[in-house]
């Protein structure tokens, strides 16, 4: 059960997380659904690649040997990696336009504290303030 103190507290950070403007989230969520679209198109053209240069593989690989073989297959899950990079990227925005319905946008996630609004300018996907990034990182 919650402790008076932590439920006025809670009170307050929820009041608080009201007070943006109508004007202010419609222009972080015009630049969020901007920034989503960016993503989803460096992701399609990058599955396209990657399809493009599968196909070449597959019918220039008579002859390869071992090293070949392997510098493909490395070549392959880097351009794998980096689209599973850009998917995440995606559903991070998604999480923060999500978060902006709610009208916990701008909120850190874990201790309920503002995000800075310098943060949020560099990194408008962010979820956590910079004390919880930081401790989130050493673990």
């Amino acid at each position: 059960m919650a402790k008076p103190a932590e439920t006025r507290t809670a009170g307050r950070k929820a009041a608080a997380k009201s007070t943006r403007s109508a004007a202010e989230t419609e222009k972080i969520r015009a630049a969020l659904a901007a920034r989503h679209d960016e993503l989803r198109a460096e992701y399609d053209q990058t599955l396209s690649e990657i399809t493009e240069l599968q196909r070449d593989r597959l019918t220039d690989s008579a002859g390869d040997d071992q090293a070949d073989t392997g510098t493909k297959t490395f070549e392959r899950e880097q351009e794998i990696s980096l689209a599973n990079s850009i998917l995440e990227r995606i559903t991070q925005v998604e999480r923060a336009l999500e978060r902006l319905d709610e009208g916990g946008y701008g909120w850190c996630e874990r201790c309920g504290n503002p995000i800075p609004v310098e943060r949020l300018a560099a990194f408008p996907s962010a979820t956590l303030c910079v004390t919880c990034k930081q401790l989130a990182e050493r673990r």
